[in-house]
């Protein structure tokens, strides 16, 4: 043991000196040369301090699993920690399989060293270009979930996650901690977190690495674990310690693993953890320009900085040559053999499991014809459905036929957004104390509800990124939780489709119900259709958007959804009783196309409509439809076109996004020339934002979401926003010069309705009897 304990030693000398070197060499790899400032890199971008703990975690790792055969993925959760990842990577030959030009050479290291953080070459964090990785190192606060997510189903898998103890004062990370109430052993495989106390962030100390020892031992005591505690900053005795410790630690996960499997799973066991504390930039200057630097912020990021400045090359100098490079590697820059020896084999390193490119191990999913649980709508309108209750019955079947491969998330909402049926064929997860009165709650539930959309979010994140499906269910209001979250799936991915080993994973999809339009009772709180907006930022080769009408349409989304891959797919659906517009043949075609006039609705076939009334959105949908019917009674001569718009991006030109319109055939629908009234289910402004090039542009008038709402009638919440079909009807006659001798009387005829309406409502509770009743006709005489 002691010959490997040193050999261990120079390995991690071999990790930190790579390290360094990405950190600060353009040139003389191997100091070959005295080190001269035309060696370093003119602009020094990156972070030391957290770096050699990584390393340190990644070689007892490797020995771990070398011995005992182990499925392991690492997850690192500091910022910025990338020196230390490719670093290993590149030791154990995966970075060199990935990337030949960077070859395990004098060559390839010059080329590894000058990539890092240099235009044309790597970012200084984890990021999808790392083998081995799942998680992007750019913004803190997800490890710990997306390590639970990718244990899910994955019975022999291990996954170590170093929480870095900045990240640990985010909320998200915070919270993560309760995933081991999820985990189940018998089925799921095993997260180790390693907490890597360093005693500061970029400029002031960690909350838990200046808390007494005993508190820290009872927080995670508290929190359900077992801590293991590996202190120091002797490398000698932490490499002793760290060993014994893991082994400890992997033999009670296999212990727990092996009951449960045997026997079954009786209760939640309390799974081990490690806490690390260590020198921040440990091993590097202990002192830059008389001041402290090892073990304080300053080794935060580059501890030598301004290179121009008397004696800092030298230091440098003095600091790389402290890990004697030339006993770790050869003349010719190989590491060497006793040494390279160290790492794990084939599949088993760490940068080249599998798991850590889950579209290798990606499987269709086994989908039902979704057309069997299709609405029967034997003419528009004349059928009402729930949209989501639906589309919980083809999401039921679903979890029925991939009970490996598929799991629903939801923040304590999967009832309540339709989806109750799921709970015929599986429970809600929890490994924590289940009572009688519990309803639908089982250690082995593929329901993973949690009142944190950040856990439901961070754990599907990464089931996807190890392979699996899954789908997110929300209240759009609330989903703004994950915006930042969303963001770094999306770059992640759009990274990721530029990188042609990165196999594609299923698409992260999202179900927004609950939404802006129906939260009449919840009031304002629950009001705000805007992650349309913020998802639309981002590039047009990963996000979809999907308004479907009605059910059918839905069930139509879902499926395709569910088949793709590499997206972000956004769904916004009611839950709450509507006419069903389409039966499943119209519903196919348009959603094959996305967008489409309906010419049930329309009049002006055979020649130029005068107004054209458009919609996205089911809310918006039904009151336009109702406005036409307004206009058919009061204005029979009237030529009317409606178009429907399920598929948001189709809006967009063909050179903005894959599935825009060209300007050709949106001109043929929207027409060049007349006005176009459109009810919108968001904010007004993303309907101008994504048509601003269009020619008939001028004549687009959008009626959206204003930011009015309260507690009140469903009909009320579209009349405060001016989306009701009065408001509508209104702006057709503003908008037609012909029906200037007809206005007074129309425009009387609205305010007459709207104050019936507000009188009613405050009188009443709900909407008038005309509203809640109202049907669609096709004869315009009943209109």
């Amino acid at each position: 043991m002691p010959e490997l304990l040193r050999k261990m030693h120079a390995y991690w000398r071999a990790a930190n000196y790579l390290s360094v070197g990405q950190i600060y060499l353009y040139d003389n790899p191997l100091l070959k040369e005295p080190l001269q400032l035309a060696h370093i890199k003119p602009r020094l971008l990156g972070h030391w301090g957290t770096t050699p703990g990584l390393n340190f975690v990644y070689i007892h790792l490797n020995r771990i699993i070398k011995r005992q055969d182990l499925n392991v993925i690492y997850i690192a959760g500091p910022g910025h920690g990338g020196p230390g990842l490719v670093a290993n990577t590149y030791l154990e030959g995966c970075y060199s399989e990935t990337y030949p030009d960077i070859s395990q050479d004098e060559e390839g290291m010059k080329k590894l060293f000058k990539q890092f953080s240099f235009p044309g070459g790597i970012p200084s964090h984890v990021a999808p270009e790392t083998p081995g990785s799942i998680h992007e190192g750019g913004e803190l606060g997800y490890s710990l979930s997306h390590a639970f997510g990718a244990a899910f189903d994955n019975p022999d898998l291990l996954v170590a996650c170093v929480v870095g103890d900045g990240e640990a004062e985010t909320g998200p990370l915070a919270t993560s901690w309760h995933s081991n109430k999820f985990l189940n052993p018998v089925c799921d495989g095993a997260v180790l977190p390693i907490l890597h106390l360093n005693g500061y962030k970029i400029a002031g100390p960690t909350v838990l690495a200046r808390i007494p020892h005993d508190e820290l031992e009872s927080l995670f005591r508290g929190y359900g674990y077992t801590p293991y505690f590996v202190e120091g900053d002797d490398p000698v005795e932490m490499h002793q310690l760290m060993a014994a410790t893991l082994d400890k630690v992997v033999t009670r996960i296999h212990d727990i693993q092996r009951d449960a499997r045997t026997n079954g799973f009786k209760q939640r066991p309390s799974w081990p953890m490690i806490i690390l504390r260590s020198p921040k930039g440990w091993t590097g200057p202990k002192i830059v320009d008389d001041k402290p630097v090892e073990g304080t912020f300053r080794a935060h990021q580059v501890p030598i900085a301004d290179m121009q400045r008397p004696g800092h090359v030298a230091l440098l100098e003095q600091w790389m040559k402290s890990y004697h490079a030339e006993e770790l590697f050869d003349k010719k820059g190989r590491l060497n053999a006793e040494l390279a020896e160290l790492a794990p084999l084939g599949s088993r390193r760490m940068g080249a499991n599998p798991h850590a490119n889950g579209g290798a191990l990606l499987h269709d999913l086994r989908l039902p014809d979704f057309r069997h649980y299709a609405v029967d709508v034997p003419a528009p309108g004349a059928t009402t459905a729930e949209a989501t209750r639906v589309q919980g019955e083809f999401i039921r079947d679903i979890v029925r036929l991939n009970p490996h491969t598929f799991r629903v998330f939801s923040p304590d909402e999967t009832a309540s957004n339709r989806w109750g049926d799921v709970f015929e064929v599986s429970n809600r997860c929890s490994t924590a104390e289940i009572i009688d009165i519990d309803d639908h709650v089982a250690a082995d539930g593929r329901v993973m509800e949690m009142l944190s959309e950040n856990q439901c979010e961070g754990w599907l994140e990464g089931y996807l990124l190890t392979g699996r499906h899954g789908f997110f269910s929300c209240y759009e209001a609330f989903i703004h939780i994950v915006d930042s979250m969303f963001n770094q799936h999306a770059k992640w991915l759009k990274a990721a489709n530029h990188i042609p080993w990165r196999r594609p994973i299923a698409s992260l999809n999202y179900l927004l119900s609950s939404h802006v339009w129906r939260q009449d009772h919840n009031g304002a709180s629950h009001q705000d259709p805007g992650f349309i907006d913020h998802v639309i930022n981002k590039k047009a080769e990963v996000i979809r958007v999907y308004l479907p009408p009605d059910a059918n349409t839905l069930l139509s989304v879902t499926d395709h959804c569910l088949r793709s891959r590499n997206y972000i797919n956004v769904i916004v659906a009611g839950k709450q009783p509507e006419m069903q517009w389409l039966d499943m043949t119209a519903a196919l075609q348009h959603c094959a196309a996305g967008i489409g006039i309906w010419e049930w609705a329309s009049n002006d076939k055979g020649g130029e409509p005068d107004v054209v009334m458009a919609c996205a959105g089911d809310v918006p949908t039904l009151e336009t439809l109702a406005a036409v019917a307004l206009l058919r009674k009061h204005f029979p001569e009237l030529k009317v076109r409606v178009i429907n718009v399920v598929d948001l991006m189709r809006l967009q030109p063909k050179s903005a996004h894959p599935h825009g319109l060209d300007d050709r055939d949106f001109d043929e629908l929207f027409t060049v020339d007349k006005p176009v009234i459109f009810a919108y289910h968001g904010y007004p402004a993303l309907i101008h934002r994504l048509t601003y090039r269009r020619t008939n542009h001028k004549n687009l008038h959008v009626h959206g979401y204003k930011e009015e709402g309260t507690t009140t009638t469903p009909f009320d919440m579209v009349v405060l926003n001016e989306l009701d079909r009065f408001h509508l009807f209104a702006d057709v006659v503003d908008r037609l010069p012909q029906l200037a001798a007809q206005a007074t009387y129309a425009k009387q005829f609205v305010r007459d309705r709207l104050f019936a309406h507000r009188n009613y409502i405050e009188q009443y509770g709900e909407d008038m009897p005309e509203i809640r009743n109202w049907k669609w006709v096709n004869d315009s005489d009943k209109g």
